[in-house]
């Protein structure tokens, strides 16, 4: 078997997390988006694992990670994952957050800076929901309170990728949707409250010296490029790389060149 794909699972607070552990060296922590789990991360995580110690969690209420309230908080899923990486012997690292995964990430920093070496937030912002985001949220609760989970999946999967890539990535986007039809309905209404209630930390960000990169999607559905991106106001040790042909999905999209952006970007500011 794959070491990447072996599963291990820590409990913390009578709360089972989930977790993958492989490589060695520096360690990069990688942590997926709404609807996801770590298994969105398989492929590119064995590639990193190869130079790197590579730990990829199940968000609670994702995966096989038990959620940790029905109307969980973002600060609560830092602090879970913060003693995750304590148990694990992980003093530093650079944090990848994929979309909620960024927020989670952007959490992080907010509470606990000492324990980044360096962080990325690939495809995602430090804003709070806009009251038009958070009814969508609460839509979308309704739909998972009325069984039509599946339905969620077939609709926002897809959107996730650039529209003129979906074609290339059908394999991909019926992996994502079993994904999300094995994830439990509590979980994702847990997540979709910590989402719909996290703070804006857009001048935490702004005022970091913790290295940052800052990956965004030219072609993204859920964030648009125009309007979000030079609205953000970036820390002075920072990189910002826009991919050009990639979605919401960059590291399935266009992996070999989001890989050597993060390699190079750890070789360069990371001790």
């Amino acid at each position: 078997m794959d070491k990447i794909r072996v599963k291990q699972f820590i409990n913390i607070n009578d709360k089972s997390l989930c977790y993958t552990d492989c490589g060695k060296g520096k360690v990069i922590v990688l942590l997926h988006g709404y609807l996801e789990s770590l298994e969105v991360w398989d492929d590119f995580s064995k590639k990193l694992s190869q130079n790197y110690r590579v730990i990829c969690f199940d968000i609670p209420g994702h995966g096989q990670s038990d959620f940790l309230s029905e109307k969980q908080s973002m600060d609560q899923l830092a602090t879970n994952i913060h003693k995750a990486l304590h148990i694990l012997n992980v003093e530093k690292s650079f944090l990848i957050g994929h979309s909620m995964g960024g927020y989670l990430t952007l959490m992080l920093h907010n509470l606990f800076p000492e324990i980044l070496a360096g962080f990325c937030l690939f495809h995602s912002h430090p804003f709070a929901d806009s009251k038009e985001k958070q009814n969508n949220r609460l839509r979308e609760m309704d739909l998972i309170h009325d069984g039509k989970k599946v339905l969620l999946a077939s609709v926002n999967i897809p959107n996730t990728y650039a529209t003129d890539n979906v074609n290339r990535f059908k394999a991909e986007i019926e992996n994502a949707k079993r994904i999300v039809e094995q994830t439990p309905e509590k979980g994702i209404i847990a997540n979709l409250h910590a989402m719909m209630t996290r703070p804006d930390l857009s001048n935490s960000l702004k005022k970091t010296d913790v290295p940052f990169l800052y990956i965004v999607g030219k072609k993204d559905n859920l964030i648009d490029f125009e309007k979000t991106v030079p609205t953000i106001k970036l820390p002075r040790n920072s990189k910002l790389i826009v991919l050009e042909d990639s979605g919401h999905m960059g590291f399935i999209e266009e992996k070999e060149k989001s890989l050597t952006i993060i390699q190079n970007f750890i070789e360069s500011k990371i001790n």
